[in-house]
């Protein structure tokens, strides 16, 4: 049996399936399948992988589940111990499954490996080595803007979470933790699970033996922001500390989120986008209830500290990368 089920979601997305499916084709491993779970899409996407590639297995759903919904029923149907997520556009060096895998087989107690993103029109700077969660509440992209000659980057190391546009997961620790939220749709997702899955005593971490070269919004011209990401993101990051921290901790990081927030406020002032802001944020506490909570255990204690600590740290690790990105 294959040791990988690779899992790419698409929506509209076939200008870039030829790359990112030459890429795996390309691979020096088949230790893997392909499976493409099509989110309703209308540019023949599906016609086309048929016609193309054969070997890809092909889900397809009549309308938009979003990354939650579409990688859940990807990984819903793997019979592989491990699954690989993967965004529709990117470009997967040689190398790239067999890095993963020989990452996560380190230890049982990995539950995600993050690959090295590069951005695939810079390719002399990074896109993602892994993601980070601060004390603010706010995500961020490790390594992001940096170059890719930047020594620490080079080592593997532990993570908050893996970003989900490449990334290794262990299938059976889903069976404990849960799959993606379909609350959040897209957004946050991957820090969620991550979170969750370190609460259950999991580790994430990140890898750079595996390289991809990350097209994203920036690169394929794409909108950087709109009005449904802003908000869809601003209610996920409420959904985000509400469900995996317990009262006390959400007690004690309170002010600071708070003033994560007014400064998200300011910044999506100057963009534009405001009113999408705060309609998020308040969609996000007025539903944070119906959520799906982590139970508090008390057992879980160390966790809880060794969580806090992290998002201190991660904290001055967003603006020491900030400051370094901007100072070039």
């Amino acid at each position: 049996m294959k040791q990988v089920t690779v899992v790419i979601p698409n929506w509209n997305g076939m200008k870039y399936l030829k790359t990112c499916l030459d890429s795996l084709r390309a691979q020096d491993t088949g230790d893997f399948t392909t499976l493409v779970v099509d989110n309703g899409s209308e540019d023949g996407s599906a016609a086309y992988i048929r016609e193309n590639y054969p070997e890809v297995r092909l889900i397809e759903h009549p309308e938009n589940l979003g990354f939650s919904g579409g990688v859940n029923s990807g990984i819903s149907a793997c019979e592989t111990p491990y699954v690989l997520l993967l965004n529709n556009d990117v470009e997967c060096a040689p190398g790239f499954v067999s890095g993963l895998l020989r990452a996560i087989q380190k230890d049982p107690r990995i539950f995600s490996v993050s690959a090295r993103m590069v951005n695939y029109r810079q390719r002399e700077l990074l896109d993602d080595c892994g993601d980070l969660y601060t004390v603010l509440g706010w995500q961020a992209q490790r390594g992001v803007g940096q170059p890719v000659s930047e020594p620490r980057y080079m080592k593997e190391a532990e993570v908050f979470s893996a970003c989900a546009g490449a990334a290794l997961y262990r299938r059976a620790v889903f069976d404990e933790i849960g799959l993606f939220d379909l609350q959040h749709f897209a957004y946050l997702e991957d820090i969620d699970v991550g979170y969750r899955a370190k609460l259950y005593g999991y580790r994430n971490v990140y890898t750079p033996e595996a390289v991809v070269y990350h097209i994203g919004s920036a690169a394929s011209g794409a909108v950087r922001y709109s009005d449904f990401k802003v908000r869809i993101s601003a209610r996920n990051s409420i959904y985000l500390a509400y469900k995996n921290m317990p009262l006390l901790q959400r007690a004690v990081n309170a002010f600071p989120m708070w003033v994560g927030r007014k400064v998200k406020q300011r910044f999506f002032r100057k963009e534009g986008f405001e009113k999408a802001y705060l309609e998020g944020v308040k969609e996000g506490f007025a539903t944070r209830k119906t959520t799906k909570k982590v139970p508090f255990r008390l057992s879980r204690l160390p966790r809880y500290f060794a969580i806090e600590w992290a998002l201190i740290v991660n904290t001055f690790t967003y603006f020491s990368e900030y400051m370094r990105r901007h100072s070039r």
